[in-house]
């Protein structure tokens, strides 16, 4: 339901599009009219065959689908023996748009006629010869040639010459005739815009009545009736149309404002949008707002924020009229979740049998054997990342001179900064990332983050010798073209660039960055063009935008560099351009005299301004605090260290404690059990200062997302630690692996904004339950994985040992298979009710949500697979447990990084898809060589 500010309506359009053929005749002496109607889904790459067969009276007709084009775009196709066409760009109230003037017709075009050799009254004239074309208008204008900004006026009805790819202003019509004129045929070509929104689409059809055959093309785009084409044939009168279909509401809505807020300092990065609406009925009139996930629910209809128009002027509603509907389907889901929850807890469930069984299996159980062999394998992660050794000894000892102290580069990385997508952040939070991303590391020849961002804006010109752009090892064509050497772990930023000073690394980077499926070749170059670009930002202030304009609309903040243009006067000019240059020289001062009173008045002073001018959109002192701590110890980056020495550990202990009794070693198997959950403990602090830190749950990006599947993952392994404390030790193992992935070169960890339909307490519903659920899935894979090396590993001495062991982890991965597979369905038929109370809808075959729904029956199969006699073995069980979760891997990485849908709010680069038959030819592989000691030793 489209409304422009100001105007009020009470029609709204079907989501589907309809085909609507009306036959007029005469029937009994009567002018009288069948409709026939057919809702269609149209799309070019699926079989779209129809046909509608029936009769007016006693004449027959059939209709039948010809073609369809997908994003239509007009085009004169050339041919001599075609009419004369003269195209026509103007711009209309959704933009750009085209048309073609035909010879000897008159066009509408936003209620102004036009006419192409054919003089009609009131319509701007065109008239096109072989020798001259001029242009008549009843309306006074003037016109600028865009070649050389020649400018005339264009007077009214005045026969003047025609000004090709020139702007014509007449009247209230903006518009330009890019080219000549030419003979053809209309036609229309496709677009081939998959993504694209508003596309007009072309449907053709041919009628064949009373022996003769005619063909109709019909334009139709979604939130609009289309327009009409009618046929004659014989006596009858055939009109169609393709388009959506038009319901009148019992009452009319008037749009009095439409308010999108921007995230500070941005131009389209929406935080919310929001239309603010009078309801006029007979028996009531009342003001709403509605905005994402705030619905206008009035009798039986409900108003979602769907969309609204470029210029911000005008809305799009989505509407919904199914009350009883609603809440049958909400009654519906409310028992599934209850039936679903209930499994885990009634006595009779499999749930409960596996419990029992786990018991039983506990009590015979005496050692732990053969677990040795599984974990000495397993290597350690740490990784050693030595201090680049300076080869300039010179620059090494300008920088230790000039640098400055912990407390003082403390204050100046307390003032807020901007960021590009609107985030107000400590400049402690760029510093540290700067370090990070560049350099790979925490600190810098003994200085911390803000002491070396001081450092770089005070002395950029030393800072650009300085090797400390970390290089990924194994790539020698980056050193090679950079000229440095190729064992060389760090590049300084001199490096990149020749003497001319052009880029070494432009001529590799355009192909690169177009490439969807980059190799390693073109990651790496990516990866340090990143680096490089950051840097640069540091080097020369660009980054630091730190000066709020003082009643700016969007809350912008600037740099230094963009003070010129920003429109700051008075007062506040003259303070903002001189307080960065004050503060550096008393910098540079206090360096040699070591009193730094004068600097942190400046420091001060330059704070107050932020406060005064940019209060609105300023993070809390604490909130300050909390995110510079956060930095500090970056406990996410040290968390799969600390999980994976806990966990080997743990299973080291354990195994020595199977050929030796030693109290002293109950007592270490416990204590590592401790210090694995006081990690989790960390880990569960961790995500809560980082959603006090933004705002908003953690999971919300790629990021987010993997280490809450970590915090699931790790919260169910010490949920089932009664049971097993091999489970504990898997678990750690898993949230360590799960961890690292979150810093993968294309995962990035910054704290970002949230986008306006994630700005719902759904997100800590749907969201937190259903990529929850991929904690308890990713502990049955692992398990899975310890069962079948079990079965490897057996003989006849210690078979009946390994027996009860497979039997204690299949049944904790078959428990923990049903917990995540509960959690998923319900965090699935969450999600639909999100959907229906963000956008009225329930269901869309969103990739996501189709993915999330393969993955549902997926596992439902695993944990039924008992009832199959072929599939009841341990084996079996075990194996698929690691085989489905594929199904999860692609639900989160598939989904996210290679496909286009809703759920695009945690996308980044796309990857290749080789991973999936690697995995799959991995463990098919590893089941082929556990299958035999399988068959050996326990299939019956």
């Amino acid at each position: 339901m489209p409304i422009r500010e100001g105007a009020t309506e009470n029609v709204f359009y079907s989501d589907k599009m309809y085909l609507t053929i009306f036959v007029d005749g005469e029937y009994q002496g009567k002018l009288q009219r069948r409709t026939f109607e057919k809702a269609l889904r149209l799309s070019p790459v699926t079989n779209n065959e129809f046909s509608i067969s029936d009769n007016f009276d006693k004449t027959k007709f059939n209709l039948k689908y010809d073609n369809f084009i997908m994003g239509a775009k007009e085009v004169i196709k050339p041919d001599a023996k075609g009419s004369l066409y003269f195209k026509i760009v103007e711009a209309g109230a959704g933009g750009r748009e085209e048309h073609f003037l035909k010879e000897g017709e008159v066009q509408n075009i936003h209620n102004t006629l036009f006419a192409l050799n054919k003089q009609t009254a009131g319509a701007i004239n065109i008239t096109i010869t072989d020798s001259i074309s001029t242009i008549q208008t009843p309306f006074e204008g003037g016109f600028m040639r865009m070649a050389d900004k020649l400018q005339g006026r264009v007077t009214k009805d005045a026969v003047q010459p025609l000004m090709m790819r020139s702007l014509y202003s007449i009247g209230e019509m903006r518009f330009v005739f890019p080219e000549p004129a030419a003979k053809g045929v209309m036609g229309y070509d496709s677009k081939n815009d998959y993504k694209a929104k508003g596309n007009s689409d072309a449907l053709s059809l041919k009628l064949i009545a009373e022996g003769q055959e005619k063909t109709v093309t019909l334009i139709g785009t979604k939130g609009r009736i289309g327009e009409p084409k009618t046929v004659k044939i014989g006596k009858l009168d055939y009109t169609f149309t393709y388009g959506n279909k038009a319901y009148t509401l019992p009452f009319s809505i008037k749009l009095n404002d439409f308010v999108a807020q921007k995230y500070p300092g941005t131009e389209r990065s929406f935080s919310s949008f929001e239309s603010q609406v009078t309801v006029q009925d007979k028996s009531d009139v009342f003001d709403y707002r509605i905005y994402m996930n705030n619905i206008l629910d009035y009798k039986g209809y409900r108003f979602f924020q769907s969309s609204f128009d470029p210029d911000e002027k005008g809305t799009i509603l989505s509407v919904n009229h199914d009350y009883w509907g609603t809440l049958i389907t909400y009654i519906g889901y409310f028992m599934l979740f209850f039936a679903m929850i209930a499994i885990l807890f009634t006595k009779n469930s499999r749930f409960a049998d596996l419990k029992r069984k786990l018991d039983v299996v506990k009590v015979k159980k005496e050692n732990l054997l053969a677990m040795l062999v599984l974990f000495l394998s397993f290597g350690t992660f740490a990784q050693n990342h030595k201090s680049p050794l300076l080869t300039v000894r010179q620059i090494n000892s300008i920088i230790s001179k000039n640098k400055v102290p912990e407390a003082h580069a403390a204050k100046f990385g307390r003032l807020i900064v901007q960021d590009a997508g609107g985030r107000m952040k400590p400049i402690n939070t760029f510093s540290s990332e700067l370090l990070r991303k560049v350099s790979h590391k925490d600190t810098y020849n003994g200085m911390n983050s803000d002491q070396v961002f001081l450092s770089m804006i005070q002395d950029g010109s030393t800072w650009i010798q300085v090797p400390m752009i970390y290089i990924k090892s194994g790539n020698d064509s980056i050193r090679k073209i950079i000229g440095i050497d190729k064992k060389a772990k760090f590049a300084s930023f001199l490096n990149f660039f020749d003497h001319a000073g052009n880029y070494k690394l432009a001529p590799y980077l355009d192909a690169a960055y177009k490439n969807a499926n980059p190799n390693q070749f073109e990651k790496d170059f990516v990866e340090t063009d990143k680096k490089v670009n950051l840097m640069e930002s540091a080097l020369s202030g660009s980054i630091l935008k730190i000066f709020p304009i003082p009643d700016d609309a969007n809350n912008k903040w600037v740099s230094y560099p963009e003070l010129v243009n920003s429109g700051i006067k008075g007062m506040e000019a003259k303070y903002t351009s001189s307080i960065l240059p004050l503060y550096f020289e008393s910098l540079n001062n206090a360096t040699v005299s070591h009193d730094y009173k004068q600097t942190d008045e400046l420091l001060e002073s330059l704070k107050g301004y932020q406060k005064r001018f940019g209060t609105k959109v300023m993070p809390s002192e604490d909130k300050i605090t909390s995110e510079i701590l956060y930095n500090k110890y970056d406990v996410f980056q040290k968390l799969p260290y600390w999980y994976i020495y806990a966990a080997i550990l743990m299973l080291f202990f354990t195994i020595l404690k199977i050929f030796k009794e030693r109290k002293i070693l109950n007592v270490l198997i416990n204590t590592m059990h401790v210090i694995i959950a006081l990690l989790f403990v960390l880990h569960t602090v961790a995500l809560i200062a980082r959603w006090y830190i933004s705002g908003h749950a953690p999971w919300s990006n790629a990021y987010e997302s993997i280490i809450y599947v970590a915090w699931a993952t790790m919260f169910f392994g010490l949920v089932f630690d009664r049971k097993s404390k091999l489970t504990v030790a898997s678990s750690a193992f898993v949230a360590a692996m799960i961890l690292t992935a979150a810093y993968m070169n294309w995962i990035d960890p910054e704290i970002g904004n949230l986008q306006p339909v994630l700005n719902s307490y759904w997100l800590m519903i749907h969201v937190a339950i259903i990529v929850a659920s991929y904690g308890p899935f990713a502990l049955g894979m692992i398990l899975g994985i310890v069962s079948l090396l079990l079965i490897l590993f057996t003989n006849e001495k210690n078979k009946p040992k390994m027996i009860l062991n497979i039997k204690e982890l299949s049944y904790i991965n078959e428990m923990a298979l049903t917990v995540g597979l509960i959690m998923l369905t319900v965090g699935n038929f969450l999600g639909g009710q999100w959907a229906n109370e963000s956008w009225g809808r329930y269901w869309g075959w969103d990739p996501k949500e189709t993915w999330a729904l393969i993955s549902i029956m997926v596992y439902a199969f695993v944990i039924h697979s008992r009832f199959v006699p072929s599939l009841r073995g341990k084996w079996a069980f075990n194996l698929m447990s690691i085989f489905a979760f594929i199904s999860i891997l692609f639900t989160y990485f598939g989904v996210n990084f290679h496909l286009v849908g809703l759920h695009s709010y945690a996308s980044g680069e796309a990857h290749s898809l080789n991973w999936i038959g690697y995995s799959l030819g991995t463990i098919t592989l590893f089941g082929a060589i556990t299958y035999p000691k399988y068959r050996k030793y326990y299939k019956k």
